[in-house]
């Protein structure tokens, strides 16, 4: 039953109870974790504007729940944030294979199936990916009446399906026809079903009203940056053995075949004894081979393991440079929306990317960074010499990248514009945030 009214002490007035919202995000991390924190934002959102929440994850590499007691029965519970964190003992990560990486979602989404229909919930937020992510959200709706919101991180099955293309059909990790069909058959039922559909880019948006999504049901929200966390004003932090004189640029990301970062150590091969070093922070299938190219060729590359949030924000602080860099696949252009560049604009940090599209208007238009084409590794070492040895114009674009970030990719805006679809949605008339929740996002 719903709770009874409670008291607003900022009007005085009864308020109705809020919404039993179940969060299902297989990828789940609080910022001390190395992995993005979209949705603890904004879980941490609603919980301050009132709601009863329940996040559903898994065990991502990498992720940290803010939870340490022991799994019982494949899964632990415990209060993060202001809302519950329901983890499943269902390891996941980058370095698995398909194969692997298939069965994890596949169990996260039988275990989430069985809490959203265990439950008596207001509203199902299903954030993908992975797309199985909707399948609980969809036998919810089905079984029980729940409405939910279908989040689009990444568009699945497109984004797969044209790395398959390009892979060839041969190469590890290409997802079978058949599963690529399938789903899509679940991609297209989550847009034309869900109440409303949360896309991260327009690109995105564009892929949910082909999947039958209607326009009025349809809304952009982008990726998001802590500008407090990351601020170019923090203090530096510089690994050991890069000289104070070594310009420093920085990519910190997904080392898998998706991100291309051979192109990158393509363009460090092209900038030996120039003064800039070349630091890639991550994990992925791809760094062995990539460590090991950049030792026989004695190239100024610099690889470091994931690292929290916090101990990030300072390696931007003390670089000169940001780098996005994905393989040439040209649907990457408008379907992508990595945090590293939100987090490298926030840092004032020019960007150089070879992502056409979506980032290089953005960098254009903003005068934030430079963009070159995909696969060109001349291009791509010309625009990083260009702005390690141009020190006011590069100033010129630090400045200019933090004025992006705070105007359109402050996480706080975003995640209150969460709050408010949310409650629209549903219904529920809004509520400002506590002053408790301001001060801990704050710090």
């Amino acid at each position: 039953m719903p709770a009874p009214e409670r008291h607003d002490p900022d009007g005085g007035r009864p308020r109705p109870p809020g919404l039993r919202i179940l969060y299902l995000h297989q990828h789940f991390s609080t910022p001390n974790g190395t992995t993005a924190t979209r949705a603890w934002h904004h879980a941490s959102a609603l919980a301050a504007a009132g709601h009863a929440v329940t996040l559903a994850c898994g065990r991502y590499d990498g992720a940290l729940t803010g939870l340490d007691g022991p799994f019982r029965r494949g899964r632990r519970r415990g209060r993060v944030g202001g809302f519950e964190v329901v983890e499943f003992d269902i390891r996941c990560g980058n370095s698995q294979g398909l194969l692997a990486r298939t069965g994890a979602f596949l169990c996260f989404a039988a275990a989430a199936s069985r809490l959203a229909l265990g439950g008596r919930w207001d509203l199902v937020i299903a954030s993908s990916t992975p797309l199985t992510v909707t399948m609980p959200a969809l036998l919810a709706r089905r079984l029980r009446g729940t409405p939910f919101i279908f989040e689009i991180r990444d568009p699945w099955p497109e984004l797969p399906a044209a790395l398959s293309r390009r892979g060839g059909g041969a190469r590890r990790g290409v997802v079978p026809r058949p599963v690529l069909r399938l789903m899509g058959l679940l991609a297209n039922a989550a847009c034309r079903q869900a109440v409303a559909v949360l896309a991260l880019t327009e690109g995105m948006a564009r892929v949910a009203l082909e999947r039958g999504a209607e326009p009025d049901r349809l809304r952009v929200l982008p990726q998001g940056a802590d500008l407090v966390l990351f601020h170019p004003g923090i203090a530096p932090w510089r690994p050991p053995g890069i000289a104070m004189q070594e310009s420093m640029a920085v990519y910190a990301g997904a080392h898998g075949r998706a991100n291309g970062l051979h192109q990158l150590l393509d363009a460090a091969a092209r900038l030996r004894r120039t003064g800039l070093h070349l630091v890639l922070v991550g994990e992925g299938s791809e760094k062995p081979a990539l460590m090991a190219r950049a030792a026989a060729e004695m190239l100024p590359v610099t690889f470091l393991e994931p690292m929290p949030k916090a101990h990030l924000a300072r390696l931007l602080a003390a670089a000169e440079i940001g780098l996005l860099c994905l393989a040439p696949v040209p649907e990457f252009a408008e379907w992508t929306a990595p945090n590293k560049l939100a987090e490298g604009l926030a840092s004032g940090l020019p960007m150089v990317t070879n992502v056409p599209g979506r980032a290089a208007r953005l960098l254009a238009e903003g005068g934030c960074g430079l963009a070159v084409p995909p696969g060109d590794a001349d291009a791509l070492a010309a625009a990083l010499l260009a702005l390690a040895t141009d020190p006011p114009r590069r100033q010129a674009m630090a400045r200019a990248a933090r004025i992006v970030a705070e105007r359109q990719f402050d996480s706080r805006r975003i995640a209150a514009r969460m709050v408010a679809v949310v409650e629209a949605v549903a219904g529920h008339p809004p509520r400002r945030a506590t002053a408790q929740h301001n001060r801990a996002q704050a710090g």
